[in-house]
Formats: C-alpha cells, sequence, structure tokens
C-alpha cells in the first residue's frame, strides 16, 4: 500500500521505522513546522523530519490543515491508499478522508479511557496498573473512532513517564503494522468506542505539575512518576523551585522512624529529605534545585538545604 505518515515527536519514530522497513511504499511524511529552539533560536526539526530526511522520505510541514486547499490538492496527488497518524495534530475531515482506505490513529491509552493529550501521563497520575494501546479510524471528534485493535500493557510499580512512554513507543510499531495489515486484508470488524467509560487525559499544564502536600503521600509518588523526566513536578520552598523527579512512599512501619509531619514540613538527615502528606510521609529521592542540575537526595544535601538559609 502507499502509505503517507503522520507524526511529530520521538514516540513516533518506531512506528515510522517499521512501516518503512516494510514491504509498504512510504511516500511521504506529514510533521510540524520546524522550530526555533535554545539561546542561538537555532532552527530544528521534528525527529519524524529528522528520519524522514536521512532516508530520503519527502515532507510536507503545513502550518495549518483546515482549509489549505494547497496542501490537500498536494497529498492527494500523491494517490495515498493509507494514513498512519501517530503523535500529530487533530486532522480534519478533508483530510483524513484523503486516502482510499482512510486514516487511523496510534493512541497510548486503552480508549475510550484517558482520551486527550497527555493519556500515559494521566495513567500513571491516576495510579493505574495497566494501560495499552489502541489504533482507530479517525472521526470528527478527537479519539472517538471505532476500534481496530488494542493491546494490554502493565504499568510497573517502578514505571515513570520516561519508560512507559518508550515501552508504549516501540509497542506501538507492532500494533501499528497489524493494523496496516488488516486493513489491507480486509479481514476486520470495528468495535464502536462506548462514550459511557470515556475518561479525559488534558494537556500538562503547569498548574498540574505542581505538588499539594495536602494530598496523600501516593497521589503524590504517581504524580511524580507520571512527570518524570519531563516535565516533571516541582514544589516551591523559599521562594526556589526545586524540581522532583523521584519519590519513595515511606511504610507505615517506618513512620517511627521520623518526627510526627503535618502536610508540607519536611525533615532532613545527612541523607534523607522527607515530607508530611495529608495521610502517610513521602521520601524525596533525586531533586533538582532551580538552575542546577538534577540530584540524589544525599547529593542535594552535601551542598544545600531546604531550609531558610
Amino acid at each position: 500500500m502507499n502509505i503517507i505518515f503522520m507524526g511529530t515527536p520521538d514516540f513516533a519514530i518506531p512506528s515510522l521505522k517499521a512501516i518503512h522497513n516494510s514491504k509498504h511504499k512510504l511516500i511521504a511524511v506529514v510533521t510540524s513546522p520546524d522550530k526555533q529552539r535554545g539561546r542561538g533560536q537555532k532552527i530544528t526539526f521534528t525527529p519524524v523530519k529528522q528520519f524522514a530526511i536521512e532516508h530520503n522520505i519527502p515532507v510536507y510541514q503545513p502550518e495549518k490543515l483546515k482549509g489549505n486547499t494547497e496542501f490537500i490538492e498536494q497529498i492527494k496527488s500523491l494517490e495515498p491508499d493509507l494514513f498512519v497518524v501517530v503523535a500529530f495534530r487533530i486532522l480534519p475531515k478533508e483530510v483524513f478522508e484523503i486516502p482510499k482506505y482512510g486514516s487511523f490513529n496510534l493512541h497510548g491509552s486503552l480508549l475510550p479511557k484517558y482520551r486527550g493529550a497527555a493519556p500515559i501521563q494521566w495513567a500513571l497520575i491516576n495510579g493505574e496498573n495497566e494501560t495499552g494501546l489502541t489504533t482507530f479510524k479517525l472521526a470528527e471528534k478527537v479519539d472517538t473512532g471505532n476500534i481496530y485493535l488494542q493491546d494490554k500493557v502493565p504499568i510497573y510499580p517502578e514505571d515513570n513517564f520516561g519508560t512507559l512512554h518508550d515501552r508504549l513507543s516501540e509497542l506501538g510499531a507492532e500494533i501499528v503494522m497489524r493494523t496496516i495489515e488488516m486493513i489491507e486484508g480486509g479481514n476486520y470488524k470495528l468495535i464502536q468506542q462506548n462514550d459511557s467509560l470515556a475518561s479525559p487525559a488534558p494537556k500538562i499544564t503547569k498548574e498540574i505539575c505542581k505538588i499539594d502536600w495536602n494530598k496523600t503521600a501516593q497521589q503524590i509518588h504517581n504524580l511524580v512518576r507520571g512527570l518524570s523526566p519531563y516535565p516533571a513536578a516541582f514544589f516551591v520552598m523559599n521562594e526556589k523551585l526545586y524540581k522532583v523527579y523521584k519519590t519513595k512512599v515511606i511504610d507505615e512501619h517506618q513512620n517511627n522512624d521520623f518526627p510526627k509531619l503535618n502536610a508540607g514540613e519536611f525533615f532532613e538527615s545527612k541523607k534523607q529529605i522527607v515530607f508530611g502528606t495529608s495521610k502517610g510521609l513521602i521520601e524525596i529521592l533525586e531533586i533538582q534545585p532551580e538552575g542546577r542540575k538534577r540530584l540524589t537526595a544525599e547529593e542535594f544535601l552535601r551542598g544545600y538545604s531546604l531550609k531558610r538559609q
């Protein structure tokens, strides 16, 4: 089949690579426009564009999709059989209906759970033990299309956003290829999503990243996992911002090893930083002072303190 791939970040690369290495013809990629980044405002390409350039695949980077007749005509002229979408923008109907077999999207959750921009983060923040991957036929309403395939994926206690993201990204390539084979063979039955079971996974904002010590130790631990290594949970103390990358909920039988701490109160030793919460204690294992590098708690305590200087 003649396939056009649409995607932007690293998450999309294993799927893009799998299609490129398959019997199918990857006729083009569509990705986000180049951006200026860093102090020197250097122009950088998206990971998907970088891959396409390295493998001599034509690249399209429309600023907008809706009503962009020039882009639509360019894509139509390529006569695609299928659009495969992984971590890209919302496609308008006039675009996703272009190919002979329509368009499908890879989503990092078991839809209809966690519809939205940040399904991996929210599964962790909400303390789920399981998530998964879904391929679905694009429809006008975001993340609501009928399902081709789903694979369940366990969430391990030691997982954070980085590890789960990378695992889902690699497994995503397999389900994408299986979906393409199903569509080509015509031997599939689409499954309608049950909207009554839907849950949201909105974009991560700075407000979401701020630690609320009035939550339980387990809730704070899950927030840290869901936002590590990026963008990272944080707290402000003495007008300084501290990012937190790794924590541990202290077992109840160990609570006697520390002074009684109310929510937001903390204890420092030579090696440990422990905070009180609304229920239980939480130990900070990896922390980053504002403008400094990421440190273990022990490294941090050799040169810093959370106490007012």
